[in-house]
């Protein structure tokens, strides 16, 4: 189990928590190595276990997942931090606007509490290689809302070469490197390599960023 995606569960409700936990341990590649009640307990396990992935409930006493998500991913912590995590907010409803704040703190996307074992599993794995777990349109509709006054384009953006910018573009517009390789006559190993230059220049942790960022400042 040493390369399986280590996974945090966070949820108020220990039913809730022990079900989930059942369903995860059944699935190959996927360890549940610990469970918080809220979002400050949430912190200090992500603190002291190194999970690859975060289930975070949205809505919990003390301290709610979007407040833990953002002490997650606050500087300071995340340059202590040896390896990297994801986070996975999980809601009640769709295109929830505490989800959106939760994803503009640094959460890969959402997803419904009411979702299947297969997508619970496929959404955990899609998130530990650094994309959304939700559709770009989905994740556009999110993001307008959260952005109506957009911030001027910082200088680290004018840093990236005229084919970086095309990517981190193409990439905010929720295209894959395989569409973005066809878009730019490119293979996908340069593709990603532009979209490691992206991330590096501008300062991000994956993909999601890439777009919160584009959004954040009227560039898409």
């Amino acid at each position: 189990m040493s390369d399986a995606v280590r996974v945090l569960l966070v949820d108020d409700q220990a039913l809730f928590r022990a079900g989930v936990s059942v369903i995860l341990g059944a699935q190959a590649g996927i360890e549940v190595v610990g469970e918080a009640a809220d979002g400050r307990e949430a912190i200090q396990r992500v603190d002291e276990l190194e999970p690859d992935v975060v289930l975070m409930d949205i809505r919990m006493p003390e301290m709610d997942g979007v407040e833990a998500t953002r002490q997650i991913f606050a500087p300071e912590r995340v340059a202590r931090r040896a390896r990297p995590v994801r986070v996975v907010v999980l809601t009640t409803f769709n295109l929830d606007d505490r989800a959106a704040t939760a994803i503009r703190y640094g959460a890969s996307g959402f997803l419904l509490k009411d979702a299947t074992p297969a997508q619970l599993a496929d959404a955990i794995r899609t998130v530990h290689t650094g994309n959304a777990v939700l559709a770009p349109a989905d994740l556009t509709t999110l993001l307008d809302g959260e952005f109506r006054q957009q911030r001027p384009v910082p200088t680290s953006f004018l840093t990236l070469t005229d084919k970086e910018r095309e990517v981190a573009l193409a990439v905010a517009r929720g295209l894959s490197n395989a569409e973005i390789g066809e878009q730019i006559f490119a293979s996908e190993s340069t593709v990603k390599t532009h979209v490691g230059g992206v991330l590096r220049k501008l300062g991000l942790r994956d993909r999601v960023q890439v777009v919160v960022f584009a959004h954040e400042h009227g560039l898409v």
